[in-house]
């Protein structure tokens, strides 16, 4: 296992094909007021066919903590920053996708916070960055800068909370800890919503966090090559992510009281899905429709019931159609 230096942030960056974006990034890390803090910076390319891994490594001397690691075949963002973990010699860690970046203070505003805390992870607010448009985005919790259990943010049930915050790179983590606690690494089988799953394992399986007040992460939107503009097998990885979520919700101690969160936040996830599914080719509809059925089958039906029943009528009447005419009978 890799030694930690004290005092050290690392930050991981899997790009792939990100020419166009990429000294961006790396330029606002360069520009970082560290303080105290010593910087890391782990760019994984990813099998880049482009000027990607060139235009990293010539930030070498701008940024001298930096590691280039090539992987020989493009794996997915899962693999990607695992291979970045894997080399982390940082107390801390965070993420940065190579598309967006960081404001001057960012990193010593977490790392700070981290410490002076006492916590386990700290997550923060963002702005998102569509062309010329700049809005910031609060994480979902009023409360800010004071040690707070991750557990009790799993809900409310009916409105966001953390778990629906599912940005990992709008955070900071003790990386000691999330080893021990097995929670370091991603499902690299996972085509989408690694996120989701990677931060409902941190709130379940960990103490103490915060939320800090510091909206310094870009976040570019509507580009071109991001999930949310393919239409293809990818997006079905929703699929198998909560099918882990559910098996993780149910063996923890407090299932009872987290799993109609988890069900709310899958149901309200392939309502998103099937208004989108117009837009996919039919051998990816008919796919999602025929794993969707096999999910609600392991699925408590009355649990299940009573959660849709408290959804609005249109995404209620979609999710009742997963479950057994039975089911939906024997309730009335």
């Amino acid at each position: 296992m890799t030694s930690l230096t004290p005092g050290r942030i690392s930050v991981v960056i899997p790009a792939y094909n990100q020419e166009a974006y990429i000294c961006d990034a790396l330029a606002s890390l360069a520009r970082q007021k560290l303080g105290r803090w010593d910087l890391e910076v782990l760019v994984v390319d990813d099998a880049s066919t482009d000027a990607t891994a060139a235009l990293a490594d010539s930030f070498r001397d701008s940024l001298p903590g930096l590691q280039l690691i090539r992987l020989e075949q493009n794996a997915g963002v899962s693999a990607a920053r695992n291979a970045g973990l894997q080399r982390a010699t940082g107390e801390y860690f965070t993420f940065l996708d190579p598309d967006d970046w960081y404001s001057p203070e960012h990193l010593s505003v977490l790392a700070d916070a981290l410490t002076g805390l006492h916590v386990d992870f700290v997550r923060s607010d963002h702005v998102r960055v569509t062309g010329t448009n700049r809005v910031i985005h609060r994480a979902p919790q009023a409360l800010r800068g004071m040690p707070l259990n991750p557990a009790d943010d799993i809900e409310p049930i009916d409105s966001p909370s953390m778990v629906d915050y599912a940005f990992v790179w709008a955070g900071m983590y003790r990386t000691e800890l999330m080893r021990q606690r097995g929670l370091f690494y991603f499902d690299e089988d996972l085509s989408s919503a690694e996120d989701r799953l990677w931060l409902w394992k941190v709130h379940l399986d960990t103490a103490r966090y915060a939320v800090v007040s510091s909206p310094s992460v870009f976040y570019r939107r509507g580009l071109p090559g991001s999930l949310t503009q393919v239409f293809d097998e990818r997006q079905l990885g929703f699929i198998p992510a909560y099918e882990r979520i559910l098996s993780a919700v149910r063996s923890h101690p407090d299932a009872e009281c987290h799993l109609p969160k988890a069900l709310r936040q899958f149901f309200a996830i392939v309502c998103h899905h099937e208004k989108r599914a117009k837009h996919y080719p039919p051998a990816v509809r008919l796919a999602m429709k025929q794993r969707l059925r096999q999910v609600f089958t392991s699925i408590d039906p009355q649990s299940a019931l009573q959660v849709a029943l408290e959804m609005d009528v249109a995404r209620r009447r979609h999710i009742l159609s997963f479950l057994q005419p039975g089911t939906i009978g024997a309730a009335k």
